[in-house]
């Protein structure tokens, strides 16, 4: 086929009339389908449900420490929920905590501790003139969502396959004190899929911030969702907080990790891994907050999968669910778009976006009309701070809740309307 490049003017009205034909086609079928979200499909929920029975009336309920699961303790978790978080988190126990159902709630809640009380006897952050977060872009929009709430200054840090800017960051932490953290999801990135480099993450642990109170808020959601089974396809990082300790910086760093994407989002359990002082930090709060959080579900997460070779084995079914729509997804984007110059997409071994990355100033015009035939995206410039992509060409693509069949209607649906948009940017220069 052609690059769109090669065709003549008239050609390119030719084959935007054909594409007409095909939307209003794809109008009649009258979709809902939805792809707004990275949310797990039925099947993969159905794979957790014995979940819901590993624990009865008859089963023992008290922990091996002695504490009663039913009743008021364990604050920072039992101690059989922290050994399993650690070992796929890769921590100590004692560098675990144990939450309630959300990685985003221990996120928001450690903003709002530094903003209302301030870090281990700062500031608190309400009470300085101006506070800024630095933004790997594209990133996570619930991240930016909580610094929107907070009124916190959001910085864009470009991505590369290696991460974020290293020397932008090193830059600016180490010149202004009002730099009081920084987002990041190291692997299997949101919406990217990037995983960060050794060298990444070692310049990350020798950070050397102005601000004594900056925090690496390190968001390691995609930590065992990987998409293959052969190691070449697998995305390997190295430890932050390992790493951080071997540079004496072992408090610059707050590591979340949660169960949601694991077994059942918003049933799930999750957990924060950082230093001994974060920790008692942090727990001069958590005292006042919670008597403890749910430990039934605590104790029935560790019933349920054992060891981190029950986790591995049980994300190896999530895998084979989720591989066959990411291959989907590539090949198609392959197939339709490898005629458009400009057009580009990530193509990543884990987690659960594809980044796709249309003509300048063309996603908004996308997003709306795969809107108009029934195909609802996350919002052109989400993964942007502010909403505001400063290109216009970004869109997170979300594989994973629709069937097949659903996923092969929106992405006909899909890759028309970027086609025809991408025509009439091009006609415009003509």
């Amino acid at each position: 086929m052609k690059k769109f490049s090669e065709l003549k003017k008239e050609e390119l009205i030719e084959l935007r009339d054909r594409l007409e034909k095909e939307i209003n086609d794809l109008k009649a079928l009258k979709l809902n389908l939805d792809m707004s979200r990275g949310k797990p499909c039925k099947e993969q929920l159905d794979l957790s449900m014995d979940l819901m029975s590993v624990l009865d009336k008859d089963s023992n309920l008290i922990c091996r420490d002695g504490i009663d699961c039913r009743n008021y303790g364990g604050l920072g978790g039992i101690e059989e929920a922290r050994e399993l978080l650690a070992s796929f988190m890769e921590n100590k126990v004692e560098n675990i905590l144990i939450y309630g159902n959300s990685s985003l709630n221990v996120m928001y809640t450690i903003v709002m501790q530094a903003y209302v009380f301030g870090v281990m006897g700062h500031t608190p952050w309400r009470k300085l003139d101006k506070v800024k977060f630095l933004c790997p872009t594209p990133g996570y929009d619930r991240h930016f969502a909580i610094c929107e709430e907070f009124g916190i200054e959001m910085i864009n840090v470009p991505m590369s396959e290696t991460g974020p800017d290293m020397d932008m960051i090193e830059r600016l932490v180490a010149n202004d004190e009002s730099i009081k953290g920084i987002w990041c999801v190291p692997k299997y990135s949101n919406p990217d899929g990037y995983t960060y480099s050794d060298d990444t993450v070692k310049r990350f642990a020798r950070l050397k911030p102005k601000a004594s109170d900056f925090r690496i808020f390190w968001d390691n959601a995609y930590t065992v969702h990987h998409l293959y089974e052969e190691p070449e396809k697998r995305d390997y990082i190295i430890e932050i907080l390992g790493e951080c300790e071997k540079n004496g910086n072992e408090d610059i760093v707050y590591k979340f990790a949660s169960t949601s994407k694991i077994c059942f989002p918003g049933s799930g359990i999750a957990s924060l891994a950082t230093s001994n002082n974060n920790i008692k930090d942090i727990m001069s709060h958590f005292k006042y907050q919670t008597i403890g959080y749910d430990k039934v579900n605590e104790l029935r997460h560790v019933k349920y999968f054992k060891n981190l070779d029950g986790i591995k084995a049980h994300m190896k079914q999530h895998a084979d669910i989720l591989r066959p729509k990411f291959e989907l997804v590539l090949n198609t984007f392959e197939k339709e778009f490898s005629p458009i110059d400009g057009i580009r997409w990530t193509k990543p071994h884990g987690g659960y976006f594809v980044s796709f990355y249309g003509l300048k100033g063309t996603a908004k015009e996308i997003v709306s009309k795969c809107k108009e035939l029934g195909v609802k995206l996350t919002d052109a410039g989400a993964a942007y701070p502010y909403h505001k992509d400063p290109d216009d060409s970004n869109i997170r693509i979300a594989p994973s809740y629709p069937g097949i069949k659903d996923l092969e209607q929106a992405l006909k649906v899909f890759t028309t309307v970027v086609k025809i948009v991408s025509i009439d940017k091009m006609l415009k220069i003509c």
